[in-house]
């Protein structure tokens, strides 16, 4: 399989939102595809049941991003914090993604420019 021909996504992300980049068409150009965000816990005064509702949402985000990202062969994840760590371990835990080649680094937030010219750099 070419380099060009790979299904290549890039996702800045933190705990409260992330931005996913993909290829557009088959020139390979990248673009910003979507912004998914994380609605957060609803200040549970239950500790137990507030922990139970953030590990549920973070779930349902981890999956709402995997889903703008059908059949990816390599995905780069960078932002802040520790959750693409988070992220990359839910997607070698998920059947369809098992097979993706998944990479991280750490970037502050950028425009969606930057992180567009991030992402082709990364993968060229």
């Amino acid at each position: 399989m070419s380099k060009t021909s790979k299904k290549q996504f890039g996702i800045w992300m933190d705990s409260q939102s992330a931005t996913i980049v993909g290829q557009k068409g088959f020139d390979g150009s990248f673009i910003v595809l979507d912004n998914v965000e994380n609605a957060g816990t609803d200040g549970n005064s239950n500790e137990n049941a507030e922990n139970n509702q953030e590990i549920s949402l973070t779930k349902k985000f981890f999956k709402e991003i995997a889903s703008k990202m059908q059949n990816a062969d390599e995905v780069h994840i960078t932002g802040t914090g520790q959750i693409q760590e988070q992220f990359i371990n839910y997607l070698n835990e998920t059947a369809q993604y098992k097979n993706t080649k998944a990479s991280e680094s750490t970037s502050n937030r950028m425009s969606d420019e930057a992180l567009t010219a991030f992402f082709i750099k990364h993968f060229n």
